[in-house]
């Protein structure tokens, strides 16, 4: 351990801070092959050796409440995995849709949903080859569907306090009532999603138009009905927990814990199907911004840009936006909201100001493959049967991010 002066402290964790970040963005753009829990480990684990940090600042740092509930939420999507909820809901799509735009229509609407009351990447994580393999039984093209899936899970995920990572520690930050953030939040969502089909369908309307729909035979469905009740039963539970104003993370645990006490499933198998790289991620990235919040230096930064936003309420908001979309695409949504989340509250009116962050950090997820992980886990998993080039995603994602984020902001400004 190192004993370092005030201002030596800053540098050092500065420095962590940026170094890890790098290492965080290799990742993503394949340079450095250290992947993005293993990043945000070894930046923890220098703020201590540094001595930036003790042992049990970096305990303190973390916020367990953003892990519980994203590990609640874990738990409930696994048990509707393993009973075959999202295979039997993606064929049922193809055979209630007729036309292939009806179709793109309706996987807008359940990937948005869906990522509303779970979390987008998980959703992504699952469907993903679900879609493919039905949209290839359709004899469909890809492309427009896919790009549906990942751009819908962004967008829906905006209305709900446990739609993404940043709207979880958003909720946790703000202390923002569930049903207060959804009465908002819910609005900027549809017109969002209403949005993004109104663009792929004008942009593949020609590839949409010769597209038609070969239902494939009826086929027996490796399902377990009383499991996925069971899961849907408890989902239900659990939101009319979050509305009723209880505990988002542990009513979210206890949802999960239910589910696997009579779920009647192997544990060991349901706990691999957690994403426990994304908690890891997570609890190194809340010691390491605490590192640097320790030291002073966030506040600092907040002094120097303050002039940027103003002081009326209304500039504040589009200034926060903008500058929000620009971070999350350098650092990343999550990184970005541990930071600046820090300033909201000596921001005009911070309860709007969480939620615009919320509808930025989201919204801008949509600009570019690398924009969001939920971006990333489509193109990947669909790899093997289309390639989905930069820009191939972002001629579609820049119109849609820049109509969503104008019509959304407009939506939060007007109901305050």
């Amino acid at each position: 351990m190192f004993h370092l002066t005030p201002r030596e402290r800053e540098i050092v964790a500065l420095l962590i801070f940026a170094f890890t970040y790098v290492l965080i963005s290799g990742r993503r753009l394949k340079v450095i092959p250290l992947n993005r829990p293993a990043a945000a480990v070894f930046g923890t684990a220098m703020m201590v050796f540094f001595g930036v940090m003790t042992p049990e600042e970096v305990y303190h740092a973390i916020n367990y409440d953003t892990l519980v509930l994203l590990l609640g939420m874990s738990l409930i999507s696994a048990y509707l995995q393993l009973g075959g909820f999202f295979d039997w809901l993606a064929d049922a799509i193809l055979r209630i849709a007729r036309t292939s735009t009806r179709l793109l229509l309706y996987l807008v609407i359940v990937s948005g949903v869906l990522s509303a009351l779970l979390v987008n990447d998980t959703i992504c994580f699952m469907l993903t080859p679900v879609i493919i393999a039905v949209v290839v039984r359709g004899g469909l093209p890809l492309v427009p569907y896919l790009l549906a899936l990942a751009m819908s899970a962004n967008l829906g995920s905006v209305a709900t306090l446990v739609g993404n990572p940043q709207n979880m520690i958003i909720g946790q930050m703000s202390g923002i009532k569930f049903a207060r953030f959804c009465i908002s939040m819910v609005p900027v969502a549809v017109l969002g999603l209403a949005i993004e089909f109104g663009v792929l369908a004008i942009g593949f309307r020609g590839i949409l138009r010769k597209a038609q729909i070969k239902v494939p035979p009826d086929r027996e469905y490796q399902w377990d009905r009383r499991l996925v009740f069971l899961a849907l039963a408890v989902l239900v539970l659990v939101f009319t927990g979050f509305m009723a104003g209880l505990n988002l993370a542990w009513t979210a645990l206890i949802g999960g814990a239910i589910v696997m006490l009579f779920g009647r499933r192997d544990t060991h198998h349901v706990l691999k199907l957690v994403d426990w790289h994304l908690l890891v991620l997570f609890a190194g990235l809340f010691a390491i911004v605490g590192g640097v919040n320790s030291t002073g230096a966030i506040s600092q930064a907040f002094d120097f840009i303050r002039p940027i936003f103003g002081n009326d309420e209304r500039v504040q908001a589009i200034n926060l936006t903008w500058f929000s979309m620009l971070g999350s695409n350098i650092f990343s949504n999550v990184p970005f909201v541990l930071v600046a989340g820090q300033w909201v509250p000596n921001l005009a009116n911070p309860e709007l100001m969480w939620k615009v962050m919320a509808m930025a950090t989201t919204f801008a997820g949509n600009l570019t493959i690398l924009g969001s992980v939920a971006n990333i886990i489509v193109v990947e998993s669909a790899r093997g049967h289309v390639e989905v080039g930069f820009w191939d995603y972002a001629k579609f994602g820049i119109p849609v991010t820049i109509l969503t984020t104008v019509v959304g902001l407009a939506v939060l400004l007007l109901l305050g």
